[in-house]
């Protein structure tokens, strides 16, 4: 009920506002000023709902609240936002304009460095991948080829680097491979 009369009525008054051919000034700033409203008293609601939602007839007085601020015949938008609203961020708007540019900053930071970090890791596991894709075709291409064909780095006499017997220089010679 509460987003029925809190959202889509107020909502759907508000288009036949704006779609008016000849919209009055008044009509438009008290939309304005209900929304407005409306943004707050989400906030509020989403961050004291906890400590106030057990209170009897909550759900009832928010309601009657909705109702009251965008009634024609009590058209409480007005009264709230010019003698509790304005006020209030009148005192306390460049402590909020301060306080939303430090959330901006850290989100701003919070992002770049999250950003750097997944750019860090997708290197790596791109560099890994394509260190599993060169082993695969590697595995793959000594696999397809013929036995008579496959090259060995162990020549017939057990050396490597060798294939005659008959050079036995020792600076010449290499190790015997161990298996």
């Amino acid at each position: 009920m509460g987003l029925l009369l809190g959202y889509a009525y107020p909502a759907f008054e508000c288009y036949k506002t704006v779609e008016k051919n000849k919209v009055g000034i008044e009509e438009l700033r008290f939309w304005r000023q209900y929304w407005i409203l409306m943004a707050f008293l989400m906030v509020f609601e989403w961050s004291g709902e906890v400590f106030i939602s057990w209170f009897p007839m909550y759900g009832e007085m928010k309601v009657a609240m909705l109702v009251y601020l965008w009634h024609p015949k009590t058209m409480g938008t007005g009264y709230v936002y010019d003698t509790l609203l304005r006020p209030f961020m009148a005192r306390h708007e460049t402590e909020v304009d301060r306080k939303i540019q430090e959330i901006k900053a850290r989100i701003w930071d919070f992002i770049w460095k999250y950003c750097q970090h997944f750019a860090v890791m997708g290197q790596g596991k791109f560099i890994e991948m394509l260190q599993y894709k060169a082993t695969q075709s590697l595995k793959f291409k000594q696999a397809n080829q013929k036995p008579d064909e496959q090259v060995s780095p162990y020549t017939p006499n057990g050396y490597r680097g060798q294939s005659d017997s008959s050079n036995d220089s020792p600076r010449r010679r290499t190790r015997p491979v161990q298996t």
